[in-house]
């Protein structure tokens, strides 16, 4: 394949990339945009492995088949509730991909250092790439070697925490070693003092220990965030993924590389700054790590929680007239989409008005209940957004919050010592009858107390969420 239709397939996939995400703010038109990501790909894959100068065939197609092998036997084995964790997983292996190339083309680099001109003149590939490289050029892919490698290994260790953390195999509050930020600062400027010798030809000492350094970097922020703040850390980890990708782009001359990983990262970035403002949360903060702590003694909470029986929810809903329905994380564990959008089709028939309240950050990763609902096939046009639906909560009669905790807390407003303190959440208590579809007593993942199950007009309907439903089905 000439390099003329290598650029042509190369500009086909940045559209079809940039196609993707612009399909996929929508959920109309998703199905179509995750169409046009796989097509892109598929183009990008191709043109490259069939470029010029390509050897090593053997290997290439035994790493194509072992990763499309493990890619399938993954996506057959995930459930949605686990879907979170398994993203934060594959950004890892981004970052340890970018941290793996950085170091291949340093040792590519002296290697052909070493070479006489006659050699040089007969290599091929990325080697024929730095063989033509001068002193400067030779600089500038040094700092793209080096800034590749810390993005990289940063995501790598930060992902790996997070998945850590999503999985329940990592405690989920927010931890840090004493010194906190100080020796994330620390370790960031051993970091740049190695670029400046790394630079200067000190050798590849300089680019493992940075390794090491942005290794302890990633770790620490992550474990400085509490697990409430998931959501946010995971595009966050994205963006890092992506600006790891541009750098790297940069150091193997790959122009699509650079486009995509430019495209994850800004939209990455992007997501997170949505996230952060959706949470009341600084953006700098975030990336810094350490957010999510309490300023204070919480504010006490009188009162008890009320339960109520299946009949008592079915006989309040027979007399609403409006429903608003709140899906959370505890909805995806139960996996209780399907109930909910059959109880959802029984009430609209009834003539009732159902409506579903998502917050931003519902579940643990953006977007998780839009598309719990989706593959419910729940009509979009009654999924809200927060901020369309937040002022329709004193007219509404009954709201049921299935799963939820941080995102229906009246906390956040009340109790400025809150970890949540002037987070936006969803009003529900506005509401004249609020029902919580809840396990049992505990503060769920984020160990928030939720004034919510203490008032008044609140009661709790406590079973895992699919038979509450299916019994809830039956008695309306």
């Amino acid at each position: 394949m000439t390099i003329g239709i290598v650029s042509a397939a190369y500009i086909a996939a940045a559209v079809l990339f940039i196609l993707s995400l612009g399909g996929l703010s929508g959920q109309e038109r998703a199905r179509r945009a995750v169409w046009y990501g796989i097509a892109g790909m598929g183009f990008a894959v191709l043109a490259t492995v069939l470029g010029p100068d390509v050897e090593n065939w053997l290997v290439i197609l035994l790493m194509i088949a072992g990763g499309s092998v493990l890619g399938a036997y993954v996506a057959a084995r995930v459930q949605m509730t686990e879907m979170p964790q398994l993203v934060a997983a594959l950004h890892s292996f981004v970052g340890l991909a970018a941290v793996f190339i950085g170091f291949n083309a340093h040792i590519e680099a002296a290697a052909v250092a070493s070479l006489d001109e006659a050699s040089r003149a007969a290599l091929t590939g990325f080697a024929a790439i730095l063989a033509r490289k001068d002193g400067v050029e030779l600089s500038i892919l040094k700092v793209e070697v080096f800034l590749g490698v810390f993005i990289g290994a940063v995501t790598f260790t930060g992902s790996i925490i997070a998945f850590g953390k999503l999985a329940g195999k990592v405690d989920g509050k927010a931890k840090k070693l004493p010194g906190g930020h100080a020796l994330n600062a620390g370790a960031a400027l051993l970091s740049v003092v190695l670029l400046v010798l790394y630079v200067n030809g000190a050798g590849a000492w300089t680019l493992g220990l940075m390794t090491l350094a942005a290794f302890f970097i990633g770790y620490h922020l992550i474990m400085g965030i509490g697990g409430a703040d998931m959501p946010v850390v995971v595009s966050m980890l994205n963006s890092y993924s992506g600006w790891a990708a541009a750098a790297i782009g940069f150091t193997l001359g790959n122009d699509l590389l650079i486009v995509t990983g430019a495209l994850v990262g800004s939209s990455g970035a992007i997501l997170s700054y949505i996230m952060c403002k959706a949470m009341n949360r600084s953006f700098v903060s975030v990336i810094l790590g350490g957010f999510g702590a309490t300023t204070g003694p919480q504010m006490e909470i009188s009162g008890e929680q009320v339960a109520i029986d299946v009949n008592g929810v079915a006989a309040a809903l027979k007399d609403a007239d409006s429903v608003v329905i709140v899906p959370g994380y505890g909805m995806a564990v139960a996996q209780a989409q399907q109930s909910v959008s059959e109880l959802t089709r029984k009430l609209r028939a009834a003539g009732k008005t159902v409506r579903f309240a998502i917050h931003p950050v519902a579940g643990r990763l953006p977007g998780h209940m839009n598309v719990l609902l989706a593959e419910a096939k729940v009509p979009y046009d009654i999924v809200m957004e927060m901020d369309e639906i937040n002022e329709d909560f004193p007219e509404t009669d009954v709201v049921i919050v299935i799963g939820s905790n941080d995102i229906v807390n009246p906390a956040a407003q009340e109790d400025p010592n809150s970890p949540i303190a002037g987070m936006p959440v969803l009003e529900v208590w506005k509401a004249r009858q609020v029902f919580v579809s809840k396990r049992g007593q505990g503060t769920g993942y984020s160990g928030i107390e939720n004034p919510l199950f203490y008032k008044e007009n609140t009661r709790m309907f406590y079973g895992d969420a699919k038979s509450s439903v299916s019994q809830l089905l039956a008695a309306v």
